[in-house]
């Protein structure tokens, strides 16, 4: 909603006139119009405020004009001059070879001998469930002890999901934002694993777990580099509006969820007060 703030401007001011010249209104009755002319000048106000003329950031600013950031190009579609392509290589082993024999019976009447073969090749891939059993040696001594060679550490149960499920399951979740449904029906599907939406998530808190190292690590090289950039966006989290904050060069990039915008989300996160590089930011005032 666009408002003409100068024009409402001027009505109200000449209503407060008018109101003053008016000699047949009571006390009572005169501040109650210029209670109501205040709270409409307060309110025009207000609504005039936008993410163009005021610090509110443009994710809460719906009605704002938006710019089109799109270019008209000349170039036709397809691979452009220049550009280096990836083509398909043939390879010398293929994994499976199909032999096609010639139906005689199409041919002309005459003696044929065989001269080799043309050969095309096919580029696929499978998806498919590989199960390892562990077999863990049992030695038993006169006495009766028995000793079990040891398992691999992540090998913890008689049966469980393997590194590369849950990796694939983190990948799709976390890298391509697929909700935990979808996934679920890919695996079972296209897999032929009926994994729970509960799994999933507790790969993905497992994932969290073991890369909580990673987050100190990154903080520490963001600090010691001579330039980053920091910005922070609105996103919606169960419902309620929080903010993701950024820190990131051209090696390092860290992801912080607040429920605050602005120094004490910073000094909660601790990259940017420790920070004495040059520091790439839109100008915002915290």
């Amino acid at each position: 909603m666009e408002i003409n703030k100068i024009n409402v401007g001027e009505t109200i001011d000449k209503a407060k006139k008018l109101l003053k010249k008016e000699p047949n209104i009571s006390p009572a009755l005169r501040i109650v119009f210029e209670l109501i002319l205040v709270l409409m000048q307060s309110m025009i106000e207000r609504l005039s405020i936008n993410s163009g003329n005021s610090s509110k950031p443009p994710s809460s600013d719906p009605n704002r004009k938006k710019k089109n950031t799109k270019k008209t190009s000349k170039r036709k579609p397809g691979g452009q001059p220049g550009r280096i392509g990836k083509q398909l290589k043939r390879v010398d082993n293929p994994d499976n070879i199909e032999i096609l024999k010639i139906d005689k019976r199409s041919l002309p009447n005459g003696n044929y001998v065989d001269d080799g073969y043309e050969a095309r090749q096919v580029v696929n891939f499978n998806v498919s469930v590989s199960v390892t059993e562990y077999r863990a040696q049992v030695l038993v001594d006169a006495n009766g002890n028995r000793y079990v060679a040891e398992f691999p550490s992540s090998v913890k149960r008689p049966i469980q999901y393997g590194a590369k499920t849950k990796a694939a399951s983190v990948y799709m979740s976390q890298f391509q934002l697929i909700p935990y449904k979808r996934i679920e029906d890919y695996f079972s599907t296209q897999i032929g694993l009926d994994i729970s939406v509960g799994s999933f998530f507790n790969f993905n808190k497992e994932a969290y777990e073991l890369l909580s190292r990673f987050d100190e690590i990154a903080k520490s090289a963001l600090v010691a580099s001579s330039r980053i950039n920091a910005d922070e966006t609105g996103i919606n989290v169960n419902g309620k509006r929080i903010w993701l904050h950024t820190a990131c060069n051209d090696k390092w990039t860290h992801f912080y969820p607040h429920k605050k915008r602005g120094s004490e989300a910073m000094d909660d996160i601790g990259i940017i007060p420790k920070f004495t590089g040059v520091l790439c930011h839109d100008h915002w005032k915290a």
